[in-house]
């Protein structure tokens, strides 16, 4: 079988994975430990912030929008009892993310887990990021690296107050990650860029995500930073907002679950302790072990992305 056709077949078997034997009731207690969750405000995001808060974390919701966010921070302080830090970052802005993380380490020496949850999907071709990227690319890969990257000292220093003496990075990827490499002609506008999807301009994001994972986990695992990617599985969100109506009620019918299952393996991730034995690993659902394409496990083209990343942001 075709290798393009084995992944095709293994985004089919992903849409509809087994039955669940974790649930966010497993999670550990948390308390003494702070947490970022990027797009925390919906979607698989907030359901992450509720789990986190239900088990006494302290969670800063970085979201663009404060109006969206403080709405979502009193939805879930009257159900589960507790508040989440509102912390505002656009992932399409390098001055924002600067900001944020000026504003974060100003109030936290130490961040134990940050998940890199916030993301877009299928825009329009002319919605562009700064400097002319992609603006998928840019949100959900070059932004998500600078954040993650200025936030390191805290992660480094998180691992003297862990429980286990490791800090976390957790990544959300998808199923594209299967059916997309990277085309760096694309990054940027242009006629690559113009002559790909919108679809597989996310998918590339969304392998990139897992290559960057990996290097992480390479790179810091002497630090005490524990790495991992994932695929959420097909949740029902607002990421789609970009799709017709027609095809959100398709999807919605025959192949998106809640929010609260989509959050279920990053929080197992984030949380749990068998996760320290899977640095640099992908994820599936419902908190699984899986594996990406092959492509993804290629140290020189982690390092290639890695520098190309490191040159993107030096001096922004």
């Amino acid at each position: 079988m075709p290798y393009g056709v084995q992944m095709a077949v293994k985004v089919m078997v992903e849409s509809y994975p087994p039955k669940t034997t974790f649930s966010a009731d497993q999670i550990p207690d948390l308390a003494g430990r702070v947490m970022i969750v990027t797009g925390g405000n919906t979607g698989i995001g907030k359901a992450t912030v509720k789990a986190l808060l239900q088990h006494d974390a302290k969670v800063y919701m970085a979201s663009r929008s404060r109006d969206k966010a403080e709405a979502a921070i009193e939805d879930l302080k009257k159900e589960t009892g507790k508040e989440a830090m509102f912390l505002e970052l656009d992932l399409a802005d390098y001055a924002s993310i600067r900001r944020a993380a000026e504003e974060f380490l100003s109030k936290e020496p130490h961040l134990h887990v940050l998940f890199n949850n916030a993301g877009v999907m299928w825009c329009p071709p002319d919605m562009l990021g700064p400097d002319n990227y992609d603006l998928q690319w840019f949100t959900n890969v070059l932004g998500p690296f600078l954040f993650t990257r200025l936030l390191l000292p805290a992660l480094i220093a998180g691992k003297a107050t862990s429980p286990d003496g490791h800090t976390r990075i957790i990544t959300t990827s998808s199923s594209g990650a299967y059916l997309q490499t990277i085309n760096w002609d694309s990054l940027k506008d242009g006629p690559a860029r113009r002559k790909m999807s919108p679809q597989m301009l996310y998918c590339q994001t969304k392998f990139a995500n897992v290559v960057v994972t990996r290097q992480l986990a390479k790179r810091y695992a002497d630090e005490g930073i524990l790495a991992i990617s994932l695929n959420p599985g097909n949740i029902d969100t607002d990421l789609a907002r970009y799709t017709s109506g027609t095809v959100r009620r398709i999807l919605k019918t025959f192949l998106l679950y809640p929010a609260h299952l989509g959050a279920l393996t990053q929080l197992w991730a984030g949380t749990m302790p068998e996760a320290l034995d899977h640095n640099g690993g992908f994820l599936i659902p419902w908190a699984r072990v899986g594996k990406c394409r092959r492509e993804a496990y290629d140290d020189v083209l982690g390092e290639k992305l890695w520098d190309w990343l490191e040159n993107a942001i030096e001096g922004k």
